[in-house]
């Protein structure tokens, strides 16, 4: 404590804090006063932070410290319990905890700095999953992280600038040579622009280029637009197809669901999983861990013959005899055969085992139905895309036949109804006819009386003239009618013109000077634009000399390099065996015998002279072999022979024994019928 107090004391009495402290003053500093001396240096860290703790809360102070040693990856000491202290101590300003984070902080003041710096643009702003949903805060997001990366990149780039140390004369060499490449430019475009203007239409053509260019940016843009489009389309029939499938499973799950089957499957679900947790994953765990055991006692120990593998299986031979017969040993002491405790227990056994079975089956059956579900998911998304018709569910499937049983008594409804209109129609028509035919019957008698009277065809011409003023009466209002509409309406038109006329007439005039500012803009932006562009090449020229140049450069900074490391190892390599040399000849030379035996071609003397001796015994070895091998052959044949000639006696033996015993048997029936 008294060195990391020293230390603190020491860097606060230098820039940029000057605190003037000394070991008693600082120690002797009170709780507000370390918060404030501590809020002072997170400030010199992070500008940000440099505030005067007696304008805000106490609770806002240590929330915004806790937040800015968290973004520095500060890690108090302890457990969990530890951190709850930590917290409590960073808003009472206790010494025990404000002294340690001081010194960590002016231990690394640099770096830290540099990372409250870097931790304003790259702590990720955590967004909501279901606001990405939507595709415009979907894509500023996508904008926000590309952002963030180009601001990694960049920040890289600069790193490595700064590491590298351009010269400031280096880089104006590089400006007076852009300078002299930028003259000779403008010299190759006045020469171009003289000998263009000799040719006729150049302007024209020159227009007639611009404009092709503009085309060709316009279409790219427009391709590039497409292909956003598509993939927007593409993820957007995505999305609707995740969720149609999603609103199906719902409408079949509340279809079936009723309180009772939800609970029956609710217990069902728990039973099966309390089962799995509590006793087969448990027992699986247990044995996998034993076999883990086994099989890394077995890796540490070395490896075994076949020797070694036969005598441990004929221990466990007698290992599982001397089990089995302790085993029938205790059933027969402690469970006798009347008792009912063993039956329960293999009842008990057989159960377990059962209920293991099912329990692995259900689990089997639970895979393969997600395994189908997912089948069926990927077939349906593959109906869909070929624009197939999607298959029914059997709730649907039963909506879609009660459906049709309702259209069924629906169509014989109206089909009865259509039969009773046309049985009605064909009445009416009958009594048309009838009506038709009494009509003519009485006109004849009319047309006789007329006859009789001499006013034929009077009857018929009253109706015609009462027929024709009707229409002519229906015809006059339909025209005057017409003529009123008319002239309002042509009334409203004038007045609508004269509206517009009147509103489109500042329009009109700002529009005119806004054409007159967008020709003088585009003729600006044109002059700009091939500016721009006979810069730019000048400069991808120069880039790319560069880039080869320095590509160049690196290849046999490379090559010189590995050149430098093969001939380092090359070095090292000869002043081993240069080493070894000198070693070997001081101890050839020396008039020490033991220093002597060590040299290299006293030991290897020694050996050849070991395997020189070892080789003469072996041929003396193989001559003494040679030598007795002929009548070790014949002694062997004899033993052979003696081995097949007391085989054969002991086959004699057992067949007289055999013949000895029937015989035997034969007397003893022989006496037995002459008793009787």
């Amino acid at each position: 404590m008294g060195d990391q107090m020293q230390f603190i004391v020491e860097k606060l009495n230098q820039e940029p804090f000057r605190k003037n402290y000394n070991l008693i003053s600082f120690d002797s500093l009170e709780s507000l006063q370390l918060l404030q001396l501590l809020s002072d240096v997170l400030g010199e860290i992070d500008p940000k932070h440099a505030v005067d703790i007696r304008e805000e809360l106490p609770e806002q102070t240590a929330k915004r410290m806790l937040n800015l040693l968290g973004i520095l990856k500060y890690k108090p000491p302890g457990t969990v319990s530890d951190l709850s202290a930590f917290r409590q101590g960073l808003v009472t300003g206790s010494k025990s905890v404000i002294h340690p984070v001081l010194h960590w902080l002016l231990q690394r003041t640099n770096e830290l700095k540099k990372r409250a710096y870097l931790a304003r643009f790259l702590v990720k702003l955590e967004v909501p999953a279901e606001f990405l949903q939507d595709d415009t805060v979907a894509e500023f997001n996508k904008q926000y992280e590309e952002l963030m990366e180009a601001f990694k990149n960049l920040h890289k780039e600069h790193e490595h600038l700064k590491i590298s140390g351009l010269s400031t004369a280096e880089i104006r060499r590089d400006i007076s040579a852009m300078e002299e490449e930028k003259d000779q430019l403008a010299k190759r475009v006045e020469r171009l622009k003289k000998r263009v203007e000799t040719v006729q239409n150049h302007q024209r053509m020159l227009e007639i280029a611009r404009q092709l260019r503009l085309e060709k940016e316009r279409e790219e843009s427009l391709a590039q637009q497409k292909q956003e489009q598509k993939s927007q389309l593409f993820h957007a029939e995505q999305r609707l197809q995740r969720a149609q499938v999603q609103l199906k499973e719902m409408q079949h799950v509340v279809a079936d669901s009723k309180p009772e089957s939800l609970m029956k499957k609710l217990e069902e679900e728990i039973n099966f999983n309390s089962y799995l947790v509590t006793e087969k994953i448990p027992r699986e765990v247990e044995s996998k861990k034993t076999s883990v055991y086994f099989l890394q006692k077995v890796a540490t120990e070395p490896a075994m013959t076949q020797a070694d593998v036969t005598a441990l299986e004929s221990e466990i031979n007698e290992i599982n005899a001397q089990m089995n017969q302790l085993i029938e040993k205790r059933m027969m002491k402690y469970e006798p055969t009347d008792s009912k405790f063993s039956m329960y227990r293999q009842q008990a056994s057989i159960i377990s085992r059962k209920k293991e079975a099912k329990a692995e089956e259900l689990q089997a059956a639970k895979e393969e139905m997600s395994s189908l579900e997912r089948q069926m998911e990927q077939k349906s998304s593959q109906a869909h895309e070929l624009q197939g018709s999607e298959v029914l569910t059997e709730e649907e499937f039963k909506q879609y036949v009660s459906k049709l049983r309702s259209k069924n008594t629906f169509y014989k409804k109206k089909r009865l109804e259509i039969a009773e209109m046309t049985a009605e129609y064909g009445i009416l028509q009958r009594t048309e006819e009838l009506l038709r035919q009494r009509h003519e019957a009485i006109q004849q008698q009319l047309q006789a009386i007329e006859e009789k009277k001499g006013i034929s065809g009077y009857s018929y011409t009253q109706e015609e003239l009462e027929r024709v003023s009707a229409v002519k009466s229906e015809m006059d209002e339909v025209k005057g009618q017409t003529l009123d509409n008319m002239s309002e309406m042509v009334k409203k038109l004038n007045a609508m013109v004269a509206e517009k006329k009147a509103s489109l007439a500042p329009v009109i005039k700002e529009l005119r000077q806004l054409r007159q500012n967008c020709q003088e803009l585009t003729q600006e932006c044109d002059e700009k634009k091939i500016q721009y562009d006979s810069c730019a090449a000048g400069l991808e020229t120069n880039r790319s000399a560069l880039e080869q140049e320095v590509k160049g450069l690196l290849e046999e900074c490379a090559q010189e390099e590995s050149n430098y490391h093969y001939i380092n190892c090359m070095k090292r390599t000869l002043e081993i065996q240069l080493q070894r040399a000198k070693e070997e000849m001081k101890a050839y030379v020396s008039p020490d015998p033991q220093e002597r035996r060590k040299a290299v071609r006293e030991q290897y003397t020694r050996i050849i002279l070991e395997q020189e001796n070892l080789g003469k015994k072996l041929r003396e070895k193989q001559k003494v072999v040679r030598e007795s091998h002929g009548p070790n052959m014949k002694q062997m044949k004899m033993w052979q022979d003696f081995e097949q000639l007391m085989e054969c006696k002991r086959e004699c033996f057992l067949k007289q024994q055999n013949q000895a015993a029937i015989g035997q048997v034969i007397q003893e029936g022989g006496k037995d019928r002459l008793v009787l």
